[in-house]
């Protein structure tokens, strides 16, 4: 029999914009949404990740298309519009959804690549999965190669060692001014992507407080939630000039929104205290002669770049060994998977086979009633190997590779060799 298919539905920071995502976390934790997929009879297990940059359902199930349906409707149909849903949702069934899980799990499918993080928001909500009971055979034996698959890449890779996103690049040049970023405050400006992934980076780096500042305040709020930070309203920037150190811009506005003179008061009550701009937008959001300015450094993006593409070459041969162990450890999941499909074949040609010679041993025994102990486990120890030897054949035909021949079809052909359906239906009868 097919094993159970494994399914993966969700939306991260690469398919589906913030004001989406927002609609979509769950806030309140994991155990009303996993209490509510239990209700889907179509499931089998199940297992639910929610972070700020990614919600994800994997699931086993028998029909996938109703499974599919059932699961988008529960968790993103009172949310967002049918629409929204095949425009942001990706799905994924089994080796696909299989590599989708390593690839999240080696920190290769986040906004920061190489990151650690992921893999203990992952390990969480595998706590919380199995504390509901809803991760069963497959999905245990799934999450746990997804942990050493990110174990692999990490210690065999050096994925995480180098900056090629522009908002890594800004936090770089921030240690080369300030050295320890531990104590320092920094002021998003602009709630979209691009402060997204700085807050990701300045997080990592353990920064005091974030700050973020955007024309649409629940925009601020979403965000800043995300980091434990505070939102302010975009006509309080000039006052918090005064109260942080780093300043990352992206609001995609048409003009400058901070001139040279709305600083130069600023670095007055400051008592010169270093201030480090970057401005990240395009068209810029900072008047470029604020850099004139004593202990006050400005940094765009053309400067920012100039880093990236020193480290680029670097982490692309690194996301080269790190892919090659993710479609090694994609085939082993898959060949466990398979031989976990034929397993109830083998199983029962086995025992069928066994019965067959046991009946004839028994035959023979009982006209060798002068056997003693030590002669009949000599008997017993004969038979076994007789049994092994003769199923080899079979049991080598369906675990070997065969680009030709499919293991459905190969499973089918003992079968019906071997008469086994034959046999489980006299064995029902007799029953």
């Amino acid at each position: 029999m097919p094993h159970d298919a494994i399914v993966l539905l969700g939306v991260n920071h690469k398919t589906t914009p913030l004001a989406v995502r927002e609609k979509l976390a769950f806030a309140a934790g994991y155990e009303e949404p996993l209490r509510a997929l239990g209700q889907l009879e179509e499931l089998r297990e199940y297992y639910l990740l929610s972070t700020c940059n990614r919600v994800e359902v994997l699931f086993t199930c028998r029909d996938v298309e109703q499974a599919q349906h059932r699961v988008l409707d529960l968790m993103f149909g009172r949310t967002i519009t049918s629409p929204e849903i095949k425009q942001h949702v990706y799905r994924h069934v089994n080796a696909e959804a299989v590599e989708h899980l390593f690839l999240v799990a080696a920190s290769l499918d986040s906004m920061i690549v190489g990151e650690a993080q992921i893999l203990g928001q992952l390990k969480e909500a595998y706590r919380h999965a199995t504390k509901a009971g809803c991760s069963g055979f497959i999905l245990n034996k799934l999450l746990h190669k997804s942990f050493s698959v990110a174990k692999r890449v990490r210690t065999e890779t050096r994925i995480g060692a180098h900056a090629v996103s522009i908002s890594y690049a800004a936090v770089e040049l921030g240690k080369k001014i300030f050295g320890d970023l531990a104590r320092k405050k920094v002021l998003l400006v602009g709630a979209g992507e691009m402060a997204e992934l700085a807050a990701e980076h300045l997080v990592r780096h353990g920064v005091a407080e974030v700050v973020v500042a955007n024309r649409t305040l629940q925009r601020a709020i979403n965000l800043a939630r995300c980091y434990n930070g505070r939102a302010i309203a975009l006509e309080e920037l000039p006052d918090q000039l005064r109260q942080v150190d780093i300043i990352i811009s992206s609001t995609g506005a048409p003009g400058l929104i901070l001139q040279k003179e709305d600083v130069r008061p600023v670095m007055r009550e400051r008592r010169n205290r270093p201030l480090f701009f970057i401005d990240i937008a395009v068209p810029r959001d900072l008047d470029p002669a604020i850099n004139d300015l004593d202990n006050v450094f400005l940094y765009d993006i053309d400067d920012l770049h100039n880093v990236v593409e020193m480290n680029k070459s670097e982490r692309d041969k690194e996301a080269v060994k790190a892919q090659r162990i993710i479609a090694e450890e994609k085939l082993k999941f898959g060949r466990w998977l398979a031989n976990m499909e034929s397993t109830p074949t083998i199983v029962q040609l086995r025992a069928m086979v066994e019965h067959q010679v046991q009946a004839e041993v028994e035959k023979t025994m009982g006209r060798l009633v002068t056997m003693d102990e030590q002669q009949r486990r000599g008997l017993e120890k004969m038979v076994a190997a007789i049994t092994g030897k003769a199923i080899f054949p079979a049991l080598h035909y369906l675990k070997a590779d065969n680009h030709c021949i499919g293991l459905p079809e190969r499973i089918k052909t003992i079968r019906e060799l071997y008469f086994l359906d034959t046999v489980a239906n006299d064995q029902e009868e007799d029953g």
